[in-house]
């Protein structure tokens, strides 16, 4: 009985010092640049396979529907609101909200100040490039220039759009950042900097290959200090061939911003040619007035 108990601990022992020879081996401090690129690549090809591969290459458009945390200056939950958000990447996307009654948070959370919904309803804010609308009850208006600045920086973050289009660029650049524990899952940190200078951190999980969460540190011109946004993936399921993220929440400097559950996404939904333009939105408010579907009845 000695015998194996000492055979076992000589195993045991071999084993941590061989992994340990590992982590050592594989440092990405001492590894050559090279190497890194090499298995940053790899890591997030086999991302994009877990994915979906080719159909996940070729979503050029989602819809998802669910419902949105309404989050208040504090980060206290005061509730949720049913939306569906529609995507057609690389930079359009359309976000229905419907309220049941007056909502004071809503206007904070989706950068529009002074919102007409005294009564609740639908407001639909729509973001195509560089222009911007929103419906309420009031009619349709500009979307204010602020806003508009935060969605073009939440573009550059997106990782659908890294995955999908800034892959290709031949001046993206690879970097593997090592090995760590994210929500208890063992993961790959991958770095990746594109021609602008612009560094998306992924933590990749090591046995689904799955994105568990996006890292971005940026430079806050305003208050001359930098800035840490962090985007959270849960609740993976399949949606017509693609891994799609059901719970996604962001966090800026450790401070909950936004949480999205969705209850069900579709890729490629075929959505109508003008559905991302203005004249949607006019088109929908001269049938609802920004009212609910229930009071347009």
């Amino acid at each position: 009985m000695r015998l194996i108990l000492q055979r076992c601990a000589t195993a045991f022992v071999l084993a941590v010092l061989f992994s340990a020879g590992i982590a050592q081996g594989q440092n990405p401090d001492t590894i050559a640049p090279e190497e890194s690129t090499v298995m940053a690549k790899r890591i997030v090809n086999q991302l994009i396979q877990a994915l979906g591969g080719p159909q996940y290459l070729n979503t050029t458009s989602r819809e998802c529907s669910g419902r949105r945390a309404l989050i208040g200056h504090n980060s206290e939950l005061a509730g949720y609101i049913a939306i569906r958000d529609f995507w057609q990447y690389p930079d359009k996307d359309r976000i229905e909200y419907l309220a049941h009654s007056r909502n004071t948070l809503l206007g904070f959370i989706i950068g529009v100040q002074d919102l007409d919904i005294t009564h609740g309803g639908e407001v639909i804010t729509l973001y195509s490039g560089d222009q911007g609308w929103v419906m309420d009850r009031g009619g349709v208006s500009e979307m204010p220039a602020t806003t508009m600045s935060q969605f073009q920086d939440a573009l550059k973050q997106n990782v659908d759009n890294l995955l999908r289009f800034r892959m290709k660029d031949p001046e993206t650049q690879f970097h593997w950042a090592g090995l760590g524990t994210v929500d208890l899952h063992p993961v790959d940190f991958v770095e990746i900097t594109d021609k602008d200078g612009l560094t998306v951190k992924l933590a990749v999980d090591k046995s689904t290959h799955l994105l568990v969460r996006s890292v971005v540190v940026t430079n806050d011109e305003e208050f001359n200090q930098q800035r840490e946004d962090v985007a959270i993936y849960t609740n993976y399921q399949p949606k017509g061939g693609v891994q799609m993220p059901m719970q996604v929440t962001r966090e800026r400097d450790g401070r909950r911003l936004q949480q999205v559950f969705y209850d069900d996404c579709k890729p490629n939904p075929g959505l109508p040619a003008d559905f991302f333009t203005r004249a949607s939105l006019d088109q929908r408010f001269k049938e609802t007035k920004g009212k609910s579907p229930k009071e347009s009845k």
